[in-house]
Order: C-alpha cells, then structure tokens, then sequence
C-alpha cells in the first residue's frame, strides 16, 4: 500500500467514527425527544454549557430558568428538582456528544493538515462537512429556541423534522466520502436501472423521514393507534380538514400518520422488487455482500413502525415503556437502511468509467 492510500484510507477512518458518533448522535436525540428533556436547558452556552451544575445551588438557578419556561408552567407544574435534573441529563448529554463530534473532527482535521494527508480533490468536501456540521447546531438551538416562548410545550415540529433531515444529510455526505476514500474502483459496477431504482427509494426515504420527525414532532402515533387500519378506517376522513389545505401536510396528525405509513408499503414493495432483480446480477464481491441488506432492513423497518404505533396506546409520560423501546429502535433502523441505500448508491454507477 503506498503512502498516499495509506493516508487516504487513515482519513476515511476517521471519518468513519464521525459516521459512528453521528448514528449515536441522532440516537440520543430521539432518547431527548421521548423523555420530554429537549427544553431543559434554556440557554446555549457553548463553552460554559459543556459542564452540568456543579452544586445545588448551580441547579436551583437552572431550575428556576426551566421554570419560566412555557413546557413547566402549561405541563410540567408538578416536577421536582429531581425530575428536572433527569430531564436535564439527557439534553446535556445530546449537547456534549454533539461537542464531542466537533472536537473529533477539530482535532483529527488539525492532525491530517500537519500531516499532509488531505488531497486537493478532498478540501471541497471538507468544507461541506464544516459547513453541515455548524449549520446543525444552528439549527439545533433554532428548533429549542421555538418551544421557550409563548405558550408552547414542545419545540416546533417542522424545526424538529428540519433538525432531523439535516442530521441525516451529515451523515450520509460523510458516509459517501468515506466511500470514496476506502472503496476500489474494481469494486464498483455500471447498470443504470438499478441506479435509477436506488435513486427513487433514496427520494422516498428522504420524504418518510420527514414524515417520520413530524410524527415525531406531533406525538402523532397515538392518534392511530390501531393496524392495519388507521382507527377502523383505510382513508381516514378527516385527513384534509384544516384550511388553507397544503397545511394539512404539516399539522394534521391523522394525515401526517396516514402518509407515513403509506410511504412505509410503498418502500417495502419497491425495495422487494428491486431486491429480486439486485440477485439477478453477478456484480463485485462488495456488491454481492451488501445487496442483501436494504430490503431486510426496510422489512424490520415496517415491523417496528407497527410496533410502536401498537404499543402507544400505552404511552405513560415521564416513563420509558414498550412504546418509547419500538420507536428508538425504528429510528436506528431509518439510518441503517440510509448508509445502506448510499452504499449501493455508490457501489452501482450509471456508467462505467473510461479506463
């Protein structure tokens, strides 16, 4: 191996554990949403934030700060120092890991300058991930700022569902620049079909994920929390009762569910079909081994989201049950079958390269 695939393969590690951190990153995010904690901390402090209180005292000034907050006065009255301080792990523990992400790629971005091992070609895509990596915590502290005023309990949904996209957007850019820097080029394949195909089902999860952070957002699984049908009904009748009508597709639940789960079918079945053909085709070993993967993740996919629609009629504020279990681990899966659709993305290419 020469020293620049050496380098450029040290780079793609790093990278990597960007990926890992980002997965967990989003994981904690959802732990944040289902344990109500994302208001706890009324302030972004970057540096001085990095450290909880240190003493009761410290924690009584934060408390009294949650206190005039809209989320304690509407919903949560009745909490105790020691709620508020469970609440407030989890949103410090989101900010510390995103902290921690940052100084990962500080450091490692220094480390690799001083040794040389970045190529011109990879200083633009350096820049992107700059460039998504603070316009997340941007919007991050955005999507909070919207639930500490007037009289909201919760952030905005669409902030939220905004928050969450762009989460995944990082992840997966920096999954595919991974791949350019460890994938050979013997081990990617030209068919246009399946291209196009993956393309589509890339499309479709973008917009089930959106649909996903809304539901999310809403605390909508409950409003149906029946299945196959969606409270008796296939069309529920009141998917297009708010006015003006594109508002609907933002804030009414029964809509928002029902899209949701539509788009769920509509992978499924794309993705079975798609899968028949992938082992139709001799490709390279990589591609051999990873065809598999979109399809059996999409499935436990399906299964989890009737999962937690199942289970949330057992919802129990404040405490974490079968329902807040179902949906963290639907979440996790939404990003597996992600990284797996960009990697055969990018395995499978719309031509073959001039040698």
């Amino acid at each position: 191996m020469s020293v620049a695939d050496r380098s450029s393969r040290q780079v793609a590690v790093w990278l990597l554990i960007g990926v890992g951190m980002t997965v967990i990153q989003i994981a904690l995010g959802g732990i944040t949403r289902l344990t109500g904690s994302g208001l706890s901390i009324t302030e972004w402090d970057v540096i001085t934030g990095a450290l909880p209180p240190m003493n009761e005292a410290a924690w009584l000034v934060e408390f009294n700060k949650y206190r005039q907050t809209p989320q304690f006065q509407i919903l949560n009255f009745e909490f105790t120092l020691s709620d508020f301080k469970f609440i407030f792990f989890w949103e410090w523990f989101h900010r510390l890991w995103a902290r921690s992400i940052g100084l990962v790629f500080a450091f490692g971005f220094i480390w690799f300058l001083y040794k040389k091992s970045f190529r011109q070609e990879m200083v633009p895509q350096l820049i992107v991930l700059f460039f998504l990596g603070a316009l997340q915590g941007l919007v991050g502290w955005v999507m909070v700022a919207s639930g500490l005023t007037g009289d909201a309990v919760y952030v905005k949904p669409t902030r939220l569902a905004m928050h969450f996209i762009l989460a995944l957007v990082l992840l997966g850019y920096t999954f595919w620049f991974a791949l350019k820097l460890l994938v050979p080029d013997e081990q990617r394949m030209a068919d246009r079909k399946i291209r196009q195909t993956n393309l589509i089902l890339l499309g479709l999860l973008f917009i089930q994920l959106i649909y996903g952070a809304l539901m999310a957002g809403h605390k909508a699984a409950n409003v149906a929390a029946t299945w196959p049908t969606i409270n008796g009904q296939w069309i529920p009748e009141s998917m297009f009762r708010d006015t003006p009508l594109l508002l609907n597709f933002i804030d009414n639940t029964v809509l928002i569910h029902f899209i949701h789960r539509g788009l769920a079918y509509l992978l499924l079945v794309i993705a079975l079909v798609w899968s028949f053909r992938l082992f139709k085709i001799n490709g390279t070993a990589y591609f051999t081994r990873f065809r598999k993967w979109p399809f059996i993740i999409v499935l436990v996919q399906v299964i989890l989201g009737i999962m937690s629609v199942l289970t949330s009629s057992g919802i129990i504020p404040g405490k974490w049950g079968a329902f807040e279990w179902m949906a963290q681990l639907h979440q996790l899966t939404g990003m597996l079958l992600l990284l797996a659709l960009v990697l055969l993305f990018y395995l499978v290419q719309k031509e073959k390269r001039a040698v």
